[in-house]
């Protein structure tokens, strides 16, 4: 039994679990914390009470925004049981046919009723719901369930859950990249545990944390990033464990063409001048009781103020200090994680690279292909399909590369009910490009003109021996 619940706990929910708030449509990422006022769609919960339950629960959320879990519902429920018609023609929506009037539906919510008791309320006191036909109903059932049920599910975070909550929320953060192309991109990337992949990103770590997930703490993965540091909100939610931390390395992209050359340096010029700040206040510190004594015996007895002024300037020095030991810590952490990241690439022999940012993805992939070995493949998105055509026209002129391909993502969502199966009527407009690929190794010793005179020599001798 202890068996069992050792191996059922990686699927509740614990105290500091990063976790998707689910409503329909709307998702939210957000972390397991006790006595913590969480605010999800206009309203104040408390995940108290989701600690210790599974993954993928249905709360119902009751007063003072307290979590109870949902009990499993029959199979025939009261509102299957009701008579049907079979025809909508006559029924006219004229707005009258409900006798229960706005006011009497926030007295039922003030008097405690839950939403599924709401509905019933709502079914009972319509004039039309027994003439409509039987999808009329579930359709009714459903619109009202949408409006006054107060429930929210706790999903464990994934991939495809992160990707549609950004697509739904802040499509612009990850360049509107959809979870299906995405899905294709870890395929075509040929992304799996113990390669070396190259991300460079600007997707929130969407991206980068997708091939964490799929490599599964085994591997490693350097992400080129932009800017001043990378940024990982999105890598975050997915909650992974210390050890997959272990297999994560940065490098910043602006240092990439120094690295090809071979004059980046890895020791930090902040160190060295730190070093000799310090020296400076040590030799500061030594002079400072001479000088005090010298003081003293010209001026002779202490002024009280002068005690309280010395004090504070002790103060602000030790801050100062500090300060500065937390700043050269921060330097030689981002120095090791450098050479870390250094290390790995400089062997030049990565299995994969992954691009998907706002910039231009022709500069970038030129300078980053060089860190793959011979046949690796490589994923490059794009939202717009011109900057794509440009890097790919750049790579048959440069290249190395086979199997080159410009493709774009088709998505269609379908109801799948009894008699009633067809496409949605709303879709999305479209999901982005990707430029796939293979490398190759390019042998440059061999010339290729000796065997073009050759071929023109060997034409011309045929034709000598015809005429003969």
């Amino acid at each position: 039994m202890a068996d069992n619940g050792d191996e059922d706990s990686e699927y509740r929910i614990k105290v500091g679990d990063c976790v998707v708030l689910k409503r329909g449509d709307i998702f939210k990422a957000m972390q397991i914390q006790l006595g913590k006022k969480v605010i999800f769609e206009k309203q104040w919960i408390f995940l108290d009470k989701a600690v210790g339950q599974l993954y993928s629960t249905t709360f119902d959320i009751v007063s003072g925004g307290n979590l109870l879990p949902q009990k499993p519902k029959n199979a025939d429920d009261a509102s299957d049981a009701k008579e049907a018609g079979t025809d909508n023609r006559n029924i006219v929506d004229d707005g009258k046919s409900q006798k229960l009037t706005r006011d009497d539906i926030e007295t039922l919510k003030e008097q405690g009723l839950k939403g599924q008791e709401i509905i019933q309320q709502l079914i009972d006191n319509s004039s039309t719901f027994r003439d409509k036909t039987e999808y009329a109903q579930d359709k009714y059932i459903k619109k009202k369930k949408k409006k006054y049920e107060n429930t929210v599910t706790i999903l464990k975070p994934s991939c495809r859950i992160l990707a549609m909550m950004y697509h739904g929320r802040e499509p612009g953060k990850i360049c509107h990249l959809r979870y299906d192309t995405l899905a294709q991109m870890l395929t075509l990337g040929n992304v799996h545990a113990g390669s070396k992949v190259l991300v460079f990103e600007t997707c929130a770590g969407l991206v980068l944390g997708s091939v964490m997930e799929r490599m599964g703490g085994y591997g490693s993965v350097i992400q080129m990033y932009p800017g001043g540091g990378p940024v990982r909100a999105g890598m975050e939610s997915f909650g992974f464990p210390a050890h997959f931390h272990d297999t994560l390395h940065e490098f910043p992209i602006c240092h990439v063409n120094a690295l090809l050359a071979g004059t980046l340096d890895t020791t930090d010029k902040h160190s060295s001048a730190v070093e000799k700040q310090s020296d400076q206040d040590k030799e500061k510190e030594q002079n400072q009781p001479k000088a005090e004594q010298a003081g003293e015996q010209q001026d002779g007895p202490e002024d009280p103020n002068m005690e309280t002024v010395t004090a504070e300037e002790a103060r602000v020095e030790k801050e100062k200090k500090e300060k500065e030991k937390r700043k050269e810590a921060k330097a030689q952490e981002k120095r090791m994680k450098l050479a870390a990241a250094v290390a790995q690439l400089e062997g030049r022999n990565a299995d994969g690279l992954i691009i998907a940012s706002r910039f231009h993805p022709s500069s970038v992939v030129m300078g980053l292909l060089k860190f793959l070995a011979p046949s690796r493949p490589f994923v490059i998105y794009s939202q717009y399909r011109e900057a794509l055509i440009e890097c790919f026209t750049k790579l048959k002129e440069h290249g190395g590369t086979v199997n080159v391909r410009l493709t774009d993502t088709w998505l269609r969502h379908y109801q799948v009910l009894p008699n009633r199966t067809h496409p949605l009527l709303l879709m999305s407009g479209g999901g982005g490009y990707l430029l796939s690929g293979t490398t190759v190794a390019t042998d440059t010793a061999k010339p290729s003109g000796s065997q073009r005179v050759e071929e023109p020599a060997a034409k011309r001798q045929k034709l000598t021996d015809t005429e003969g």
